[in-house]
């Protein structure tokens, strides 16, 4: 497959996650997350990621589990995100390849018990702090071209939504 296709599916992943974080409601901001996460899914599996391809698939399960947060009482308990970090465990271990493993296993988990917190500040903060650095250096390391973008961008995008919504303003979702 050209390298040139591969790598405009991860563009067109970017387009959704700039768009994810400028959005206030949690659950149009899972929504989005999941269809980038699709396509970085594809695109990981094309260029032989393979702990990021399946890490990214649980967290479109996450995400969709996330989208229904307020309507089923299930996903609000607190075993569902150690439950889903059971599953990165898993990841981890079927697709261990070094180090650089880690790095897609601790974004996901890192993002996943923040999302349960159902605060939109602390899930950016998360997603400042760890979540997009570990995918950042992934992205580099296996040649991501718009996930390297991506995540660039998406720290730069959470830092334009605090000062969109301020630090107060993020504190609630508005479902």
């Amino acid at each position: 497959m050209q390298d040139w296709f591969i790598q405009g599916i991860g563009f067109a992943a970017v387009a959704v996650f700039i768009l994810s974080y400028q959005i206030k409601s949690n659950r149009t901001l899972f929504l989005l997350q999941l269809i980038g996460s699709a396509l970085f899914c594809v695109q990981f599996f094309l260029l032989d990621a393979k702990s990021g391809c399946l890490s990214l698939a649980v967290n479109m399960l996450r995400n969709a589990l996330m989208m229904k947060y307020n309507d089923w009482g299930w996903v609000r308990n607190k075993r569902c995100p150690a439950a889903i970090a059971l599953l990165f465990t898993g990841v981890l271990l079927c697709t261990w390849n070094g180090p650089v493993s880690l790095l897609a296993f601790a974004a996901s988990v890192t993002s996943t018990f923040a999302y349960w917190s159902n605060s939109p500040r602390r899930i950016r903060m998360v997603n400042l702090v760890c979540a997009s650095p570990c995918w950042l250096i992934y992205d580099v390391l296996v040649h991501s071209l718009g996930g390297i973008v991506s995540e660039s961008i998406t720290i730069v995008s959470i830092l334009v939504s605090f000062l969109r919504f301020g630090w107060d303003g993020l504190e609630k979702d508005t479902r």
